[in-house]
């Protein structure tokens, strides 16, 4: 009955509330106290509009595909921040790579510095002002999810957001504090699927079913990545950034070995929670047309259904990393590599680690959704025609 506050719905808010409580605590303590500003807290950005061009020399050229190179001399009025409302000017220098084309009316983020007198310029205009395009962008993808999914999509955009806050929040913090990424990294991933299934499906077998298979499914996949990573070797020292995070992250306690797992368990997280929750939720249904169907059958029910979507959520993955590294695989052809040294590079065998992990877990959360749905929703089902289990 609509409105009607049962035991359920009770439940249901009372886990709710506990996360959002765990969430919060922890990101509380968890949150470090800087003593000093590092050095990119020094730096003083500011938004800024083009009011004038005082000067202008760049010239498309046909190497850079239509891109103007050259220098601007510019005169630009601050828009926010402690000197909003100043007119300053600067030289904009417009590279292939750095290519900040100016006109007036133009928003950019500009660095600010303060000369002898202490008396603002602008140092140089690294990006354009993306903020607002940005958010109107993050604005419509809400907008449609509400639209076609109703509650459901509200209640997907704040597992979202909770699973973002949790990766922002207590995953980082908790790796920079010198926790183990990889535990770290399957505790965050079980808290961030129990809220959004929670907040999806409410507090259900189905929702029971989904998280204890999206779990052991991501960590799996962790275990899968952590075998193959000892077997080749590959550590978090082959990464692009580890350098980057020993120089500037060295001082905290940071484990940069398991880095590579964690980064796996976070990326397939959101491919095997769709997976089981597509699995157990069929299951649910698949009990409440027949609530007299077997555990065996419910299980080879889900294995089938489960072997539909497993191929294209492998796929997904796979090629969401392929897509990522694209740039590379380009290099790649480029240079001219023989395929021996491609197959064997510590960039390559990352790539592939961190897809073939991932694939793995999705495929082993279909039989371990499928073996929690017959286990659990069979047993102790209310035989009640017309009612489900969701």
């Amino acid at each position: 009955m609509p409105g009607k506050i049962t035991p359920r719905r009770l439940a249901s808010a009372g886990v709710g509330l506990l996360l959002f409580l765990l969430l919060l605590l922890g990101g509380l303590f968890l949150r470090q106290e800087r003593t000093e500003l590092t050095a990119a807290q020094k730096r003083l950005f500011a938004p800024a509009k083009v009011t004038a061009i005082l000067a202008d020399n760049a010239q498309p050229e046909p190497w850079s595909e239509g891109l103007r190179l050259g220098a601007q001399q510019l005169e630009l009025e601050i828009l926010r921040g402690p000197y909003k409302g100043a007119v300053l000017q600067a030289v904009n220098y417009l590279s292939a790579y750095a290519n900040v084309d100016c006109r007036v009316g133009t928003r950019v983020i500009v660095r600010l510095d303060l000369d002898d007198a202490g008396n603002p310029y602008i140092l140089s205009i690294p990006n354009y002002d993306r903020g607002t395009v940005l958010l109107a962008m993050v604005g419509v993808f809400a907008l449609i999810l509400v639209l076609i999914g109703g509650k459901k999509g509200v209640m997907a955009l704040l597992g979202l957001a909770y699973t973002l806050a949790g990766v922002w929040f207590l995953l980082i913090p908790m790796v920079l504090r010198g926790a183990p990424p990889i535990p770290a990294a399957v505790a965050v991933a079980a808290l961030t699927a129990a809220a959004s299934l929670l907040l999806l499906t409410g507090f259900t077998r189905k929702t029971l079913c989904a998280g204890l298979g999206c779990v052991c499914g991501v960590a799996a996949a962790g275990l899968f990545a952590w075998i193959v990573g000892k077997l080749t070797p590959i550590s978090g020292f082959n990464m692009g950034e580890a350098e980057d995070l020993v120089l500037r992250a060295g001082e905290q306690s940071l484990e940069i070995r398991g880095l590579l797992i964690s980064g796996i368990l976070i990326a397939s997280l959101g491919a095997v929670m769709d997976v089981a929750m597509s699995i157990s939720s069929a299951c649910s249904e698949l009990l409440a047309l027949d609530p007299k169907i077997t555990a065996g059958r419910l299980f080879r029910s889900g294995m089938n259904i489960g072997r539909d979507a497993m191929g294209t959520m492998a796929n997904t993955l796979i090629l969401a990393f392929a897509g990522a590294s694209f740039n590379l695989l380009l290099l790649f052809q480029v240079y001219g590599y023989p395929m021996i040294q491609i197959f064997n590079s510590d960039a390559m065998a990352i790539e592939l680690i961190q897809s073939i992990s991932g694939s793995v877990g999705i495929l082993l959360t279909v039989p371990l959704v499928s073996l929690f749905a017959a286990l659990l929703l069979t047993r102790s089902f209310p035989k009640k025609p017309g009612k489900s289990s969701k």
